[in-house]
């Protein structure tokens, strides 16, 4: 990382933000999910299908901004997206009524589908190939990142600005745009792929690679379900079963994300040296022992020290993602196959709110159950669909393209 140029680091910057404040944008959302139910007179159970709602709709994002960045470029469009997202968080606080704020989330979840492969691909196509483990887990740590962001809002305005305030802020995203548009040059990849006059059709693509395509999809579901099955219900499972007040719940949370974050960037790093597939697997595997103390102890010390392992293997696993599905799929369809998949994944994986919140109120409010259930399952599924899966590490990128231009 110290030898990477200005320029590359630019786009690390650039990239790691974008992504950390959609997870911002998106995160808000599920602090305030049990203050939403009270406002617009209903349960969290139905509030919740507003993340459902949001998940389910990103892979439409991931194929509308993929296949505008594989055509126009990955820095206009990630630019576009970044205003899309800020703007329908905007009006997410201007909402009049339940069935409005389920429509402008539903519209921000198209605009957040985007963000993943645009950014990720501008990412990976410029830093040196060397350093892609590394970066795969500092992007992907841009997620955490993002909830970290939401606990620190949320612990110090909530009190004063409320839900509709908490969406406000998340408009901030937009204050991007201008380091972006000075700073940050188009992918070198995309632009030698240009003068080469590349197909970027995406259907002969899948049609081609059908098998590697359905085996992204069905890990990716598995990845949605581990992130999404550790994080979205927390809040709720802290304040709700374990009646922390707000200041707790966001400790908890940022120290949970710190972790996170930590995790992203070790297990990415670590796959430069062991290789992608283990070091998912390792992480994966040392999620299972820390379920217990994660879901089912009590106080807030131990249910904290827990969250912390928790999220440390779990965005373990995930820092080596952006790295292996770009190394999985070939180079003109960077910006949209990754993306796609992605999403697609996380098309299966949106009803987990939904699940796990119909699991606690199935028995008596045991938050803490149904994401046990939910999270030890897709771990073990993790390990062994990366097991049949093929090894990339070493596979070059940029330097391809570097070779061409000489």
């Amino acid at each position: 990382m110290f030898n990477w140029t200005a320029t590359q680091r630019n786009v690390a910057f650039a990239s790691f933000a974008s992504w950390t404040l959609d997870a911002f944008d998106f995160f808000i959302l599920v602090f305030v999910l049990s203050d939403l139910a009270q406002y617009f007179n209903t349960s969290v159970s139905d509030v919740s299908v507003a993340i459902m709602l949001t998940l389910a709709v990103r892979p439409i994002g991931a194929l509308i901004f993929g296949r505008l960045a594989e055509k126009y470029g990955r820095r206009p469009i990630l630019m576009l997206n970044i205003v899309m997202f800020s703007l329908f968080e905007l009006l997410s606080a201007w909402s009049p009524n339940f069935t409005a704020f389920l429509a402008f989330r539903v519209i921000y979840g198209v605009a957040m589908g985007g963000i993943w492969g645009v950014a990720s691909s501008l990412a990976m196509e410029t830093i040196p190939d060397r350093s892609r483990g590394l970066m795969s887990g500092i992007f992907q740590a841009g997620y955490p990142c993002g909830y970290l962001l939401a606990s620190i809002i949320f612990g110090l305005f909530f009190e004063s600005v409320g839900w509709r305030g908490m969406f406000l802020i998340g408009a901030l995203p937009i204050l991007l745009l201008p380091f972006i548009y000075f700073k940050v040059p188009e992918s070198p990849v995309w632009l030698a792929a240009r003068e080469r006059k590349e197909s970027t059709a995406l259907l002969p693509i899948i049609r081609q690679h059908w098998k590697i395509c359905i085996y992204m999809v069905l890990l990716m579901a598995c990845f949605n379900f581990f992130s999404h099955g550790t994080q979205d219900l927390y809040p709720t499972f802290l304040k709700v079963q374990h009646q922390f007040d707000p200041h707790t719940v966001s400790i908890i949370a940022i120290s949970y994300n710190i972790a996170a974050m930590l995790g992203g960037i070790t297990f990415g790093a670590l796959s430069e040296r062991i290789g992608r597939k283990k070091a998912i697997i390792l992480a994966s595997f040392l999620a299972l022992p820390v379920l217990p103390l994660w879901a089912f102890s009590s106080g807030s010390w131990m249910i904290g020290i827990g969250a912390f392992l928790m999220q440390f293997m779990v965005q373990g696993a995930w820092g080596v993602v952006p790295t292996y599905l770009t190394e999985l799929v070939p180079a003109n369809a960077r910006a949209v196959l990754p993306g796609f998949v992605y999403q697609l994944g996380n098309l299966i994986a949106s009803v987990n709110a939904t699940l796990q919140s119909r699991i606690a109120e199935a028995h008596g409010g045991n938050y803490g159950l149904g994401m046990a259930i939910v999270a030890g399952t897709v771990a073990v599924l993790i390990c062994v669909f990366v097991a049949f899966g093929r090894e990339t590490r070493g596979i070059e990128i940029s330097g391809a393209v570097a070779r061409e231009q000489r």
